[in-house]
Order: structure tokens, then sequence, then C-alpha cells
């Protein structure tokens, strides 16, 4: 027996998209050299880092307070994920939350060399989320994310994590774009079909990535996504995990059991 892993925070984005076809998600599939979840399909998002606990971040929309409450976390921490789930959004898939302040407008274009450039600084944490808003004239727009799950990863897991999930259309103007260096393939895709593909073993997941494709499994479009959110505050989920003749699960709390499938050979 050992000690459980220390458990850190860390916030995950759903990017959605109306398709000409209904809803789409923003599926990265991590290079298989990551020291975490190598070879799995996810989605934007990664550890808190402490610069984003910084006060001066430039905010609209629900207050950290407000997002304390819909978290089910204190004030502190909720600033953190937020400013997490905004930067790891914009390192990695290049859309960013933010706009001018006293308005509704977003910032329509995160393309151009100065950008990538304030990019790689954020990436080499040297420059904070904070900075560059500030440089740029921006506010965090806290009002363009939703709550959406809320996952801790099991005691036995070498490294741990407890994720807050959260969900945002793309701006308009802006396009994710395959920029993070830790994936080998970014693409879109409908929930149903990224669930097929898993469950042929054409694209592994780890059991949030499932569950959460689940959820947005039945929802028509993006607004239908984002009125849908989740009661405040979310409750944190732990699975389980079973090996049964029929293969290995993971054994939600409520009973759900999802089947891992063994990806087929390269």
């Amino acid at each position: 027996m050992r000690e459980p892993a220390p458990l850190r925070q860390a916030a995950t984005v759903l990017l959605v998209r109306d398709g000409t076809a209904g809803l789409e998600v923003y599926l990265l599939r991590r290079t298989r050299g990551m020291p975490f979840a190598g070879g799995m399909t996810a989605y934007p998002g990664g550890g808190v880092d402490p610069r984003d606990a910084d006060v001066d971040v430039a905010w609209a929309g629900p207050s950290p307070a407000d997002w304390g409450s819909a978290l089910g976390c204190d004030e502190r921490l909720a600033r953190e994920l937020v400013c997490a789930a905004v930067r790891e959004t914009f390192e990695e898939a290049g859309v960013l939350l933010a706009g001018p302040a006293g308005g509704d407008a977003v910032v329509p274009d995160v393309t151009g060399a100065d950008w990538e450039e304030q990019r790689q600084a954020l990436l080499r944490r040297d420059l904070s989320l904070a900075e560059l808003l500030a440089a740029r004239g921006l506010v965090l727009r806290s009002d363009l994310l939703r709550p959406f799950a809320h996952w801790i990863a099991p005691p036995r897991e070498p490294r741990r994590y407890d994720t807050k999930f959260f969900v945002a259309a793309v701006p308009e103007g802006q396009e994710a774009r395959n920029i993070s260096g830790e994936a080998d393939e970014a693409t879109w895709l409908a929930p149903s079909t990224a669930l097929h593909e898993m469950a042929v073993g054409q694209r592994p997941m780890l059991p949030p990535t499932i569950h959460t494709l689940g959820q947005l499994e039945p929802y028509s479009d993006v607004a239908a996504v984002l009125a849908g959110a989740p009661p405040e505050p979310l409750h944190a989920i732990t699975p389980r995990f079973e090996t049964t003749p029929d293969g290995t699960w993971a054994v939600l709390p409520d009973g759900t059991r999802l089947r891992l499938v063994v990806p087929l050979p390269s």
C-alpha cells in the first residue's frame, strides 16, 4: 500500500460549435509520449498555474464568488480555475475568451504573429494571463463559460487531478487550431461519432471524456448546451474500476458503467 498521490487542481474546456449536421465538439488526441493520458483523446485543458490566482486579471461576467458557488469551492480557487480554463483554451486551441471592457464584444481574431508570440510566452510562463489581457486592453469573459462537470481521480492513480469541466462556444471570428504541441490530431466531431469511434477502438479515452461526451450527446445545438448547464453546485465524480470477463469498466457513484475499450494497434 502507498499513500495516494496529491491532487492537483485542473480545468478543462469543452469547446462546441454548430456544425452542418448538428452539435460538434473540439477534441485533441494527445501524443503517445505524454506523461499523462498519452494517445488519449481529450479536450483542451491542464493544471492550474500559480499565476492564475492573480487578482489583477481584468474580469467581466459572473464574479469569482459566483463561480465559487457554481463550482462548490472558495473564491480564490474559483478564480484560479476560470483563469486556467481561459488560459489553457488559448494555449492549446488558439481560442481566447476575452473582449474589450464595457461591452459584449469578443476579440475576433487571435491568429497574428504578435498573438502567437504572446501565446508562446504564456506557455513558457514568461507572461501571465493578467499581463496579456492588460497589454491588449481586454477583460476575461467569464460569462462565455458554463460549469459542466467535476471529476476527481481515484486514489490509486499515480497522477491525480481534481478537474472542473467547463463548456464554451467558439466566439464568432475565432477558430480552434491544432497548435498545442501536445497533440498529434485535432478535430471537430459530433459527440455520437466520437463515442462510436471510441467503442470500436479507434479513439481511446479516459472515463471523464466518455461520460461528458455522453452528456453532450442529447443536445441539438450550442444554444441548448449553454442553456442546459447543470444545476449548481457541481457534484464530484470519482470512479472505481472493475475487471470482468467482458472487459474493464469504470463504475460511477450512481451505478453508471463505462466500458474502457482497448485501442486498436497502430
